[in-house]
């Protein structure tokens, strides 16, 4: 058993959300019990992962998309108001990390990714108000259908693809969930590939005339590696139950 503050403090050091100007709050955002014993973990905090946290008899639930947005309407109606009602109900302390798992060199959404693939060289990339929130790296050349194929093993999503670059690729760089239009910043550094979670027409275009090769794995596949490596590390750290509430998303 740990207390919230201990969780919270831990967190906030390991994540540093303080260097991060982001849209949302991170950390703290519904305060439940004062003692945590059992932890879930998903990628947002939609009701459905609430439920599902309450379900496990969790005490905390730690998320990469919170609740609170600067572009969200400020009235507690609707989905906002059951979601509030539920973590209230059963004394659920609600955490959001957004960029700062984005962005961790080691249990990121991006490095973990990369690390994971075997990538080497890394350096930061994708740059989003000053601060880099994605990675770049290079492999053994392969084909780009081959590569294809190793990213859709690894994420377990089906990649949405332009293929408008070499044919054998080495270089890539990753920046997780809706970030389609830093294929530009990929294609100006002369990476091979581009890997994101999301895909719009115009990307299409942009492949081609930029000469790169884009793979879209899915805005949710992207962004479950951070918070299941999160998971694992809570788990080792503090020896608590810690479960990863998984809801499939096709997008």
């Amino acid at each position: 058993m740990i207390t919230l503050q201990e969780l919270s403090s831990y967190l906030d050091q390991l994540l540093a959300p303080g260097d991060f100007i982001d849209d949302c709050p991170n950390g703290l955002q519904v305060e439940g019990k004062r003692e945590v014993q059992k932890i879930a973990f998903a990628v947002s905090a939609s009701v459905a992962a609430i439920e599902a946290a309450v379900r496990l008899g969790a005490d905390a639930l730690i998320v990469h998309h919170g609740m609170f947005w600067q572009k969200d309407p400020l009235p507690v109606c609707g989905p906002k108001k059951q979601k509030l009602e539920k973590l209230l109900a059963s004394q659920i302390s609600l955490l959001g990390y957004h960029l700062p798992l984005d962005a961790h060199a080691k249990l990121g959404n991006n490095w973990k990714a990369a690390a994971d693939l075997g990538w080497s060289q890394l350096e930061p990339f994708g740059l989003f108000r000053k601060m880099a929130i994605g990675v770049k790296g290079r492999f053994s050349k392969m084909p780009v259908e081959e590569f294809q194929k190793i990213l859709e093993t690894y994420y377990g999503h089906p990649a949405h693809i332009a293929f408008g670059g070499k044919r054998e690729v080495s270089s890539c760089g990753i920046i997780s969930g809706g970030a389609h239009w830093n294929i530009v910043e990929a294609a100006e550094q002369g990476l091979d590939c581009y890997i994101t979670g999301s895909f719009d027409e115009p990307i299409w275009d942009i492949a081609h005339e930029r000469g790169i090769n884009f793979l879209a794995l899915g805005h949710y596949a992207t962004e479950r590696v951070g918070v299941m490596a999160l998971c694992k590390d809570l788990q080792t750290r503090f020896a608590l139950p810690c479960s990863f509430i998984d809801l499939p998303n096709p997008f």
